[in-house]
């Protein structure tokens, strides 16, 4: 345990992502106080049950209230009624940030809404599983995972610094963009692997050819990884794609442009470019095991986890 980054934590939000939040900031000491806010009474209860806090509120105002770093964790299209609701009672030199999936309409629902003093510095964490709900957190989800900051012109560098502590202090590796880069980036390696993978496993589902018995039953396959994604929070997926809806768009259409030329090359049987995109593709997975973002370890590394839980 380091010293504590801040005295007074609020996390406002209290689902995978908050969740870990709280564990990560208890086992890494990086706040003397960690404060819970969420809106749902059973949920508060929950993250109380759990020892997650020190304080729980079902008024967020009330949560904020003296806390040095408020990380906001709800789905992104809430994010401008929190900060609404957050700001009359934000101190100060207090930093405020997020956990979203996308930064430009996070931007702009929650900047007009931020008192001048406070450090408004936009955030996320490229860490995550389909699991949701208080129980589903767990202290090193942010451990070796990239974490963006998009600060705004003129943001006081001194919060931003210790913005960037408290994150490195969670386990994760800092790196700074702009809104509109960040959501052009995670249009193409989050959002549209996530709404492939929901197209894909409703596709199936409507096929009347192939039974939901038979999805199952051979679903060992790579149509199991497909269902991994689309397990995901179906709110939070639904804001992203409504909030994030250009670059996505501007994705799906290069998506859709490649998808045609790799139907080409089926249709003509066009061995040579079939082997050449495969072989492209398998470079990619490479270099994504290489620099640390997955493993090589067979069955993505599932077997040898069960095995080191007893399971």
């Amino acid at each position: 345990m380091s010293a504590p980054i801040v005295r007074r934590l609020a996390l406002i939000g209290i689902g995978l992502i908050g969740s870990s939040l709280a564990r990560a900031a208890r086992k890494g000491g990086l706040a003397e106080e960690i404060v819970i806010s969420t809106r749902s009474e059973e949920t508060l209860q929950r993250a109380e049950e759990l020892g997650l806090g020190d304080r729980y509120c079902l008024d967020a105002g009330e949560a904020v209230e003296d806390a040095d770093l408020v990380i906001v964790s709800v789905p992104v299209g809430a994010s401008g009624a929190v900060a609404k609701w957050i700001a009359p009672s934000l101190k100060p030199g207090a930093i405020l940030t997020d956990a979203g999936s996308t930064k430009r309409s996070v931007v702009e629902q929650m900047a007009p809404h931020v008192p001048e003093g406070v450090h408004f510095i936009p955030g996320h964490p490229i860490a995550g599983t389909e699991q949701s709900g208080p129980d589903a957190g767990f202290a090193e989800l942010f451990r070796n995972r990239w974490c963006i900051l998009t600060p705004l012109e003129g943001t006081d560098p001194a919060a931003v610094a210790k913005l960037t502590a408290f994150w490195e202090g969670c386990g994760s590796t800092v790196d700074m963009m702009d809104a509109e880069h960040h959501d052009l980036v995670l249009a193409i390696v989050s959002h549209l692997p996530h709404i492939i993978a929901y197209n894909i496993v409703g596709t199936a589902d409507d096929l009347e050819a192939v039974t939901k018995s038979e999805v199952i039953k051979y679903s060992a396959s790579g149509f199991r990884d497909f269902t991994r994604l689309a397990a995901s929070d179906p709110t939070m997926w639904r804001d992203v794609c409504l909030h994030n809806k250009d670059a996505i768009l501007e994705m799906l259409a290069r998506f859709s442009e490649d998808l045609a030329a790799l139907q080409r090359a089926i249709r003509w049987s066009d061995g040579d470019k079939l082997f050449d995109i495969f072989t492209r593709t398998r470079e990619i997975r490479r270099s994504i095991v290489e620099a640390g973002q997955d493993t090589a370890v067979p069955n993505f590394g599932r077997d040898l986890a069960k095995a080191e839980a007893g399971e």
